[in-house]
C-alpha cells in the first residue's frame, strides 16, 4: 500500500476509512475497543495494516470484538489488554503491561482515550477510590493512563512522525458552561450536567496537554476528536459488537437527518490518530457537527480558555496523585 499525501483540512476534503494511509509496521492501543466507536476505530487501523491494542474492562467483550475484526480484516494484526478506566490500579496495571513489551510490537505509536460512559447515572456515584463516576471514567483515568504512557509514546516518536494521543471530545461542549471548580459535581449533580462536564475536562485536558509537551521538548502531539451523533441503529450489524433490536433500527432511522453510524463516526477519531495533516492541539470533528467526513473545528470556547485548563489540569494531578512525566520523556526522545 502507497502512503497518499496528507489530507487536508479544508471542508468536504477527502477521507476515505478504507484507505487509509499504509500502518504497517505501527501499533496502537484503544481504549473501550470491544464496543461502538473503539470497535469501528479499531477496524479502520487493523484493515490499514496497524497492530492495534483492544482494551476494555469486559473479557468476553474484548474477545467477541478481536473475533469480530479477525473475521471481517483478513490477516489482523490485534490482541486485547484488560483495563478499566475507572480504576487508577487498573489503569497502572495496563500501562505496565504495554511498557514491559508485552505485546507483539516494541514501539507506540498512538493512544486512542475513547471509553467512557454516555448513559450516565441519574443519581451521583463514587469509584472505589471516592471519585465521582463519570468524572473519573471519561476524564481522570485517561488523564492517568496518557502520564502512565508518555516516556513510552515519546520514545517511539521520529524525526519525521511524531507519536500522537487522541482525547474524545463531544459536540455537548458547546452546548453547556460547566463550572470548573466543581468538577467532580459535590455541590450540584444530574445526569446531563455530569456528562458534559467530563467533556470539557477532557477537551480542556487535551489542549493543555499539547502545549505543555510543546513546552517541554517532548515529540508526542495531543488532539481532541469528536463523533458527532453517532448512534447504533444507523450502524452496520457485527456479531457480538453491534447488534442493535429492529426497534431500534426503526427509532434511529428516523433520527437520519442530524445522524450517523458510529462506523462513520470513528473516521473523525482514526482521521485525528493518524492523518499526517493533522497538527498537535487541534479539534477535529464532523463536517456538519453530528455527521459527514471529519474536518478541522473551533473548540468550545470555554475548554479552549488557557486558566480553565490549567485549573482543570491542576485539579486532575491533585485528585489522580500524579504529575506528568514531562522531563523523562523529553530525555527519553533524544
Amino acid at each position: 500500500m502507497t502512503e497518499r499525501a496528507p489530507a487536508s483540512d479544508r471542508p468536504g476534503a477527502a477521507w476515505d476509512p478504507a484507505r487509509l494511509p499504509d500502518l504497517s509496521g505501527r501499533m496502537y492501543l484503544i481504549t473501550g475497543a470491544n464496543a461502538g466507536l473503539g470497535y469501528f476505530a479499531s477496524e479502520q487501523l487493523a484493515r490499514a495494516g496497524a497492530h492495534v491494542v483492544l482494551s476494555g474492562r469486559n473479557p468476553n467483550r474484548l474477545a467477541a470484538a478481536h473475533d469480530a475484526i479477525e473475521a471481517r480484516v483478513p490477516g489482523a494484526s490485534v490482541e486485547t489488554l484488560l483495563l478499566d478506566v475507572s480504576n487508577p490500579g487498573s489503569v497502572r496495571a495496563a500501562a505496565a503491561s504495554v511498557r514491559g513489551g508485552l505485546f507483539s510490537r516494541a514501539r507506540l505509536d498512538g493512544v486512542l482515550l475513547n471509553a467512557g460512559i454516555v448513559h450516565t447515572p441519574r443519581r451521583r456515584q463514587l469509584t472505589r477510590d471516592g471519585r465521582e463516576l463519570v468524572f473519573a471514567t471519561n476524564a481522570l483515568g485517561h488523564f492517568v493512563l496518557a502520564a502512565e504512557l508518555l516516556t513510552t509514546l515519546a520514545k517511539s516518536s521520529s524525526r519525521n512522525r511524531s507519536a500522537r494521543m487522541v482525547w474524545l471530545g463531544s459536540v455537548s461542549t458547546h452546548l453547556r458552561t460547566p463550572d470548573p471548580t466543581d468538577i467532580q459535581l459535590e455541590g450540584r449533580y444530574d445526569a446531563w450536567r455530569a456528562y458534559v462536564q467530563s467533556k470539557v475536562v477532557v477537551h480542556a485536558l487535551g489542549i493543555e496537554a499539547d502545549a505543555r509537551l510543546r513546552d517541554a521538548d517532548v515529540p508526542v502531539q495531543s488532539v481532541v476528536a469528536h463523533p458527532g451523533y453517532s448512534i447504533g441503529g444507523r450502524t452496520p450489524r457485527v456479531q457480538g459488537v453491534n447488534e442493535p433490536s429492529r426497534w431500534k433500527r426503526i427509532r434511529d432511522g428516523f433520527q437520519s437527518p442530524w445522524s450517523q453510524s458510529k462506523e462513520r463516526g470513528a473516521a473523525s477519531l482514526v482521521r485525528a490518530l493518524v492523518d499526517p495533516a493533522v497538527r498537535g492541539g487541534e479539534y477535529w470533528g464532523p463536517r456538519f457537527l453530528t455527521h459527514g467526513l471529519p474536518v478541522r473545528q473551533r473548540p468550545s470556547r470555554v475548554a479552549a480558555d488557557p486558566d480553565v485548563r490549567r485549573r482543570v489540569w491542576e485539579e486532575c494531578e491533585r485528585l489522580a496523585g500524579i504529575e506528568w512525566p514531562f522531563a523523562r520523556a523529553a530525555r527519553a526522545a533524544r
